[in-house]
């Protein structure tokens, strides 16, 4: 029989979406599960976004450029240069979600063997971006203790050998919700340039900053200009994460010209799906401070919820949408889908991410578990509710 390739079994499941299964089988019991595992906004999407789409009347849906379409990288060029980002169109490629522009950009910079250094939790899709260009990623371990601050940058250095080429930071960070300070991204923009790396920058969470806080962006620091490449996306900015339009984006020409050869094979971006994103960013403000207000509230309420708990730990994220709890249960992998297997409260039931997919290092995570509060407060409190029983009722909960 023929044999898949060592790639394909190299490729890690997801964390997020490997207990799809288990909740579809909940949910043929006529079990209610809430979806407190994957980062998928109940906000609804813009009314400038709605419009557009009902408003498409292209008779032909053709190609687009395989940059993207002009007026709408011109549009989006707009929309940095406002939140103090200095760019034209030339720096962008518009792509197939964010997660084609972490894909394209390490095709772009990356050979097979190369290494990359990434904090610990991690978004767990960068290992599946990894493994498809052949490259190692190296952590340095974020501690909850320390509400998942940036490591010492003494033991970052450590881990770089001389096949490192890049950081990448995620900022506000998923799964943490941890929000990079100023002074932590100047002290990794020395390094960067002390060792001439490339700094992966995923801002996909800009708008989504709490408590008075505000972004600073890799591409406002100075000394690094040419080392820095931003992803971005609409998915979590407008709601639209069923549309996969993304940006990669660098000032760097030698960069930008090898990523527009991957754009091109490729093809183009979704030809729809830009037309809507480009009318999103007539999104007004209030939408933006709406959301901010809804998501501070989820956030409060789940954060005191969960730390009311016996045994629970839950630092209070400072941005994004997600965070990651410590539990008093074994083995959160069991737990997750003890939760979905065996355990229903008045015929409901949560589902959870097990940290232990966002670490590199083995063991780390095990007690952990990163929950999205993208439920609106009446269901967040009910799943509260749920969760709470669970670990009153678990197997191998730890006292």
């Amino acid at each position: 029989m023929p044999q898949v390739s060592e790639k394909g079994k190299a490729m890690p499941a997801s964390p997020i979406r490997k207990l799809v299964p288990f909740s579809d089988k909940a949910k043929e019991k006529g079990i209610h599960v809430y979806h407190l595992n994957i980062g998928q906004p109940d906000i609804p999407t813009p009314e400038v976004a709605l419009q557009a789409m009902k408003n498409c009347h292209e008779t032909v849906i053709e190609y687009t450029h395989s940059a993207g379409n002009l007026s709408y990288r011109k549009k989006l060029a707009g929309y940095y240069r406002r939140v103090g980002i200095d760019i034209t169109e030339k720096n962008i490629l518009v792509t197939t979600g964010g997660s084609e522009a972490i894909s394209i950009a390490f095709m772009s910079t990356l050979n097979p063997g190369d290494e990359i250094i990434i904090p610990e939790p991690f978004y767990a899709n960068y290992y599946s971006f990894a493994t498809i260009c052949g490259v190692t990623i190296k952590t340095v371990t974020s501690y909850i203790e320390q509400d998942f601050a940036l490591p010492p940058i003494a033991e970052i250095e450590k881990v770089i050998t001389p096949r490192t080429r890049g950081i990448v930071i995620v900022n506000p960070n998923n799964p943490t919700g941890y929000l990079y300070s100023r002074q932590e991204l100047e002290q990794v923009a020395a390094l960067v340039k002390k060792h001439d790396l490339f700094l992966y920058a995923d801002e996909v969470y800009r708008e989504f900053c709490y408590d008075g806080l505000k972004h600073f962006s890799t591409m406002q620091l100075e000394g690094v200009e040419q080392n820095v490449i931003l992803v971005d996306s609409v998915s979590k900015r407008y709601s639209e994460c069923g549309l996969r339009v993304g940006a990669m984006i660098s000032r760097n020409e030698e960069v930008m010209a090898v990523a527009l050869k991957f754009g091109m094979a490729r093809l183009c971006s979704p030809a729809i799906g830009q037309i809507i994103a480009e009318a999103s960013l007539d999104t007004p403000d209030s939408y933006f401070k709406a959301v901010n207000s809804e998501y501070i509230e989820r956030r409060d309420f789940m954060v005191e919820a969960l730390n009311k708990m016996p045994g629970v730990v839950c630092p209070k994220p400072k941005g994004a949408f997600y965070a990651v709890v410590q539990l008093p249960v074994d083995d959160s992998d069991k737990f997750a889908r003890w939760l979905l297997e065996e355990f229903e409260y008045e015929r409901q039931t949560v589902m959870v991410a097990p940290a232990s997919g966002f670490y590199s290092t083995p063991g780390l995570g095990r007690n952990q578990v990163r929950i999205a509060y993208v439920l609106k407060i009446s269901e967040l409190k009910r799943a509260m509710q749920v969760l709470a029983k669970a670990l009153e009722c678990y197997p191998g909960r730890v006292l």
